[in-house]
């Protein structure tokens, strides 16, 4: 048991010593200071090690401590802070889940949504709150390559979305508005958009140093709250689970899937329960995923030069895009309408 502990504690410092190194900086210096500080300081990991294994994600655990109310300064305060408060940082942290639940995203889908003809019955794999269920209530600025503007139909949007597009083949990148008629999504622990708590966990999850991330959540939020999605709490790969939710389409509407993002974080014998779920109904499947993340790709990706996550439409890689969304490479010419 002794020889167990230690291997976690060291598997912990390991973990976050990678964030610090490749995954905060440039996003937030005081969390890859946060990082490289728990990485060294094995008092500090053995407390995070008393935290289930699946929920020491250092992002987690660093909005758990804000939320509670850990102060942003250097490592010292912090960890001295989570030194006081161990007890309750790893009972908030046993009960919490990693949601990054970002509207931004939305820009990168609507490419692919753009070649869908509707009227749409969207629905979103892990939803959270269902923020990336509200994409046509969203307005979209693209510039760089091409520039356009997209605003719902009653006017510019209180969550304006600004999104960088690339590449030779922006210009023929199809974009407009999706006609979306009816929305739901599904979620292992759903966040409701009209709680005061729920609100604050999902802007705590906003890393330091992100500059107006936390305004656009929250605007975003009041949006999903003014006309609240059908959100179910339930396991997406129980193939039984999800055609429940399918089955409450709308029939005279295009039924589109979304997992944006989510499957990372899905197991992998639950991943492909569900991407072979996916690929055997009728629905059009349009996803954000990392090119090595699973072999569905159709055609397979030449990883050579690529940078970023895959936009997919039914496992077509369309464009190459930041994972929350910040740009958009467009790489197929093919921009017909699949409805």
């Amino acid at each position: 048991m002794v020889h167990d502990a230690e291997s976690e504690v060291r598997a912990l410092r390991e973990r976050y010593d990678r964030f610090a190194r490749d995954e905060a900086p440039g996003r937030s210096d005081l969390y890859s200071e946060w990082a490289a500080g728990v990485a060294a300081d094995e008092a500090t990991a053995e407390i995070l090690a008393r935290i289930p294994a699946t929920r020491r994600q250092p992002p987690l655990v660093f909005a758990i401590t804000r939320l509670l109310g850990a102060p942003l300064e250097p490592y010292a305060e912090w960890s001295a802070w989570l030194a006081r408060n161990a007890a309750a940082v790893v009972a908030e942290s046993a009960r919490r889940g990693l949601q990054t639940n970002e509207p931004l995203r939305c820009a990168a889908l609507l490419p692919a949504l753009s070649r869908i003809d509707g009227p749409i019955a969207l629905v979103e794999i892990g939803a959270s709150a269902g923020l990336c269920l509200q994409p046509d209530r969203y307005s979209y600025r693209y510039s760089g390559a091409r520039n356009a503007a997209l605003d719902p139909h009653d006017g510019v949007s209180s969550v304006v979305l600004e999104c960088e597009l690339r590449g030779e083949l922006a210009g023929v990148m199809p974009l407009r508005m999706p006609e979306i008629v009816w929305r739901a999504g599904i979620d292992l622990d759903p966040l409701d958009a009209t709680d005061e708590a729920d609100r604050r966990f999902l802007t705590t999850l906003v890393w330091p140093g992100e500059e107006g991330r936390a305004q656009r959540i929250t605007a975003a939020l009041d949006i999903a709250a003014a006309d609240p999605s059908l959100i179910v709490r339930g396991d997406a790969t129980n193939p039984v689970v999800l055609q429940a939710i399918l089955d409450r389409a709308p029939a005279d509407a295009t039924l589109v899937v979304t997992t944006p993002g989510v499957l990372p974080h899905i197991p992998r014998a639950g991943r492909d329960r569900l991407l072979a779920t996916l690929t055997a109904a009728p629905v059009e499947w349009v996803t954000i995923d990392p090119p090595t993340l699973h072999e569905a790709w159709r055609p397979p990706i030449d990883l050579a030069g690529w940078e970023g996550f895959v936009l997919a439409h039914d496992g077509e890689p369309l464009a190459a895009v930041d994972p929350l969304g910040g740009f958009v490479e467009w790489r197929t010419a093919a921009v017909a309408p699949r409805g």
